[in-house]
């Protein structure tokens, strides 16, 4: 492990603990060369399925993407980083069970937006904006047309 103050590789293991749901192991590292102490995270490394892109090319899988996509339309509204990290865990989990060895990425993103409806309403809008690649003022209103005029099951914001 690199150390990301000074790129030395040699460190030592301060602290372990196990995450919450215990999916997860939290190691506090000290650099050897610079003695800056920084957190990792290790978890089981999971089968998950290719992701086959819009233009055909096929990736692996990357949580990474979710979530900065998420963080990225959850920027500035009240929703808490454990609740975003929990909707990726909870999508990474779906995708992995489903035992599929592709998705598509219209699926991911599909599911992604399903997930911030639940959320929040501006956060789904500006996610949906450029996932489905709005190009103008009128593609926003109709989509905010559709949240006000259809019933779901969101909880009411007080």
């Amino acid at each position: 492990m690199k150390c990301p103050r000074c790129g030395h590789v040699d460190n030592k293991v301060v602290d372990s603990r196990a995450g919450k749901e215990g999916d997860v192991i939290r190691r506090r590292r000290e650099c050897l060369s610079c003695r800056k102490r920084f957190t990792t995270y290790e978890r089981i490394e999971e089968e998950l399925p290719l992701v086959i892109k819009r233009d055909g090319r096929r990736e692996s899988f990357d949580r990474q993407k979710i979530l900065s996509g998420i963080l990225k339309a959850c920027e500035k509204r009240p929703i808490s980083y454990a609740t975003i990290e929990k909707v990726v865990e909870t999508l990474e989990g779906e995708f992995q069970a489903s035992g599929e060895k592709e998705i598509s990425s219209v699926e991911i993103g599909g599911r992604v937006m399903a997930e911030l409806l639940k959320l929040d309403d501006v956060a789904y809008v500006r996610f949906a904006s450029v996932y489905r690649q709005f190009k103008d003022l009128s593609q926003f209103v109709e989509e905010i047309k559709t949240l006000i005029s259809e019933p779901t099951d969101r909880p009411t914001k007080p």
